[in-house]
């Protein structure tokens, strides 16, 4: 071995098995290994009974560089040793610049290391997946407005993030402020995962949530991993990224227009100015959005606690076999495939002879009358509106005279005259569940493509719309 040589060597998070053979074999054949003392315990049964150890503190760092030129110009062999891989957060860096500033000739080389952000990813699943970044919190050297910077990006950028150093008795309250950085622009749903002594005997494993990740949990040992849009937690435990962001697209059950469609949603998802929507909103307002190309969504679709759940529920246990809507393009825009998967009938009586006759009679218009008519026939239906106020309106009114008790309403009639004062009129029904799109704003797209959102909220978790396209 080249004599007056430093290598600077990662040792791994810990555990033997975890040093490569190659860093384990410069190990037993140096003079002279300089480090921070803690990490010593990982390495002394292989470092021969000759070889001298030179142990420091913690914030000696430049001193172990010192140390180790000053052997190394002794025409000594030198390891310096860094846990994990010493170019990361390690010792080499500073290696190299005492070489530079020094003008010294001493030979270098950096030998890599597992890496505790590898480590951690290995004993979480797979949550390095795809692109991600690397963040330290300590601001020791680096001041905290630029690491709030460097935050910011990785969340907006939807990168996987590792934080190293996140937190300690002095730094207790900036990891509390990376979760709300995060939470501004990722979904409250994405997963996280930490890992305490990753690899060491006290190793700890936990997933979580960004909603309830909680930083208590935390300290200087532990490696936090924060998933992108695209990962998911399988099995409660098991963090994975795939390694594109839309892989599921290669599955031959996924056509080209669902493809098109959930790259669209992810696409929503990225640019919601509230990223702490509850899944059930946002899946029928990412569904608004995909319809219109209108955030405005994000202000005026009102939605009734967990509206869009429920009545799924009941459309699974057969509870709502039946929707009814004001005119037959409502109709045409609701998939005829889930209709047919869960069994449900939809109808507009717009078309029915008996509707023309009955608005003649009455003097109304024939969304009205269709609506008297689905009254009598189907009381317990979902009542959608995507174009006539004066079909919601005689939906209230029969509301209140208790003609009906409809399963739940959508109230999406467009247009300027009485539309306003239409949805209001819904709102006082509490114990109907409904979906309201406030204002002037609707049509039967739109209408149409709520129903689509409840019909298919079993999809909602993964993010993956358009599976009866």
């Amino acid at each position: 071995m080249q004599k007056g040589k430093i290598f600077v060597v990662g040792i791994g998070p810990g555990a033997k098995e975890d040093i490569t053979p190659a860093v384990l074999e410069v190990i037993k054949k140096v003079d002279v290994i300089v480090g921070y003392k803690y990490y010593f315990q990982f390495i002394s049964d292989i470092v021969r009974k000759e070889t001298l150890c030179i142990d420091t503190g913690m914030k000696k760092e430049r001193e172990r560089a010192q140390d180790a030129f000053s052997y190394a110009e002794n025409n000594q062999t030198v390891c310096v040793i860094s846990s994990g891989d010493s170019g990361i957060y390690g010792m080499a860096p500073l290696i190299y610049e005492m070489k530079k500033e020094k003008q010294s000739d001493i030979a270098i080389e950096v030998l890599p290391g597992i890496s505790a952000f590898q480590k951690a990813a290995s004993l979480l699943g797979a949550p390095m997946g795809h692109d991600f970044c690397v963040i330290s919190l300590s601001d020791l050297l680096t001041p905290w407005n630029k690491i709030e910077n460097r935050i910011i990006a990785a969340a907006s950028a939807d990168f996987v993030t590792a934080i190293y150093n996140p937190k300690s008795n002095g730094r207790y309250w900036q990891l509390y402020r990376l979760k709300e950085l995060f939470l501004e622009t990722r979904s409250p749903q994405t997963p996280v995962g930490f890992v305490r002594q990753a690899g060491r005997a006290e190793q700890q494993i936990k997933t979580t949530t960004l909603e309830f990740f909680d930083p208590e949990e935390i300290d200087m040992f532990t490696i936090v991993i924060i998933g992108n849009s695209q990962t998911f937690l399988y099995e409660k435990e098991t963090m994975i990224t795939p390694r594109g962001y839309y892989s599921e697209a290669k599955d031959e059950k996924v056509s080209v227009g669902q493809e098109i469609m959930i790259r669209s949603f992810r696409t929503i998802e990225s640019e919601l100015k509230n990223k702490n929507i509850p899944l059930d909103k946002k899946w029928a307002l990412l569904h608004a959005i995909h319809t219109t190309a209108d955030f405005d969504m994000e202000n005026i679709l009102f939605t009734d606690d967990k509206v869009v759940e429920k009545l799924h529920s009941q459309f699974i246990e057969g509870k709502i076999t039946t929707i009814i809507t004001d005119v037959t393009m409502v109709v045409a825009g609701i998939r005829k495939g889930a209709l047919e998967r869960l069994g449900i009938n939809v109808k507009s009586y717009l078309s029915d002879e008996r509707t023309a006759i009955l608005a003649k009679e009455k003097n109304i218009t024939r969304t009205q009358a269709g609506i008297r008519l689905a009254a009598e026939e189907h009381p317990n239906a979902l009542y959608v509106f995507g174009n006539a106020p004066t079909a919601l309106m005689e939906l209230c009114d029969l509301i209140q005279k208790k003609k009906l008790e409809p399963a739940g309403i959508i109230a999406a009639p467009v247009g300027f005259v009485n539309v306003k004062e239409s949805k209001q009129m819904i709102k006082p029904f509490l114990h109907i569940p409904k979906i309201i799109v406030e204002g002037r704003k609707g049509g039967s797209n739109l209408a149409a493509t709520l129903v689509n959102s409840i019909l298919t909220f079993d999809d909602a978790g993964q993010l993956k719309p358009g599976r009866d396209l």
